[in-house]
């Protein structure tokens, strides 16, 4: 696969894992899906780890601090759009009814982010690249493949993205079930559930995929190093087939073995 340059804004183009075990998880995700990694210390004694294929990065790891710890914030990956302009988009995030809970800030000189809060209660990251872009790879495996969106509220969380983003959602049925695809343009960015009494107290989220060879492969792969199959792999047709994980520390992801095209 070609090495990426560039994200269109609109669209997915870096996951991040805050975890409470940085060491363990860089060990995990490394057997599991093939990544190396670069470590880059951060202001406050903590450490950025580049997760990588090759020399290209795909995603990245940090340990949480402390703070958040202590206030019971379990291990989670957070996902994030490119945007032309961090300000403008996080401004009128919260013009659509979205809360902004970290303020557009530098990251050093390699660019500019956001955190916000949809209306629905899913939290995303905003990008707007300087020196780094996010992903060198997707759509190939051990690389980000797919976001998808869990909510209570899907009309709501589709008039929200579709205005901040110029996405436009289209809905069908799959096995009886309701899945919405975001698009820009032509492009299919993302999907969004929504989540009905059976997911209990789990709250709405943005869920990130991995593309893998063999999702029945991966499963038992990572029961073996320590992580739980919440949702063992099952076939979508015509889309592939997907399984859901949590890593050691807690932290849920998806993966995904596309079907053959």
């Amino acid at each position: 696969m070609a090495v990426i340059d560039h994200h269109e804004p609109g669209t997915f183009c870096w996951a991040e894992l805050a975890t409470t075990e940085p060491s363990a998880a860089r060990d995990f995700y490394g057997a599991l899906l093939g990544w190396s990694s670069r470590d880059t210390p951060m202001t406050d004694e903590r450490v950025y780890t580049m997760l990588t294929l090759g020399d290209s990065p795909v995603a990245a790891l940090h340990g949480m601090r402390r703070d958040r710890r202590r206030a019971g914030v379990p291990s989670h990956w957070l996902s994030y759009v490119a945007v032309n302009d961090v300000d403008e988009t996080a401004r009128r995030a919260a013009e659509l009814g979205g809360v902004v809970v970290l303020e557009p800030a530098d990251v050093d000189h390699i660019g500019r982010m956001a955190v916000i809060l949809d209306p629905t209660g899913a939290t995303l990251a905003l990008w707007q690249a300087h020196a780094h872009i996010g992903a060198h790879r997707l759509d190939e495996d051990g690389a980000s493949c797919w976001n998808e969106l869990a909510t209570h509220d899907p009309e709501e969380a589709a008039r929200f993205y579709c205005a901040l983003f110029d996405w436009r959602a289209e809905t069908v049925e799959i096995d009886g079930t309701r899945y919405t695809t975001f698009h820009r343009g032509a492009l299919a960015t993302a999907g969004m559930v929504a989540m009905d009494p059976s997911w209990g107290d789990v709250p709405p989220h943005w869920m990130v995929y991995f593309q893998v060879a063999k999702a029945g492969d991966v499963v038992e792969r990572a029961r073996e190093l320590g992580g739980d199959v919440r949702t063992p792999a099952t076939d979508i047709p015509p889309v592939g087939r997907f399984a859901v994980i949590g890593d050691p520390q807690g932290a849920e992801f998806s993966i995904l073995q596309p079907a053959p095209s």
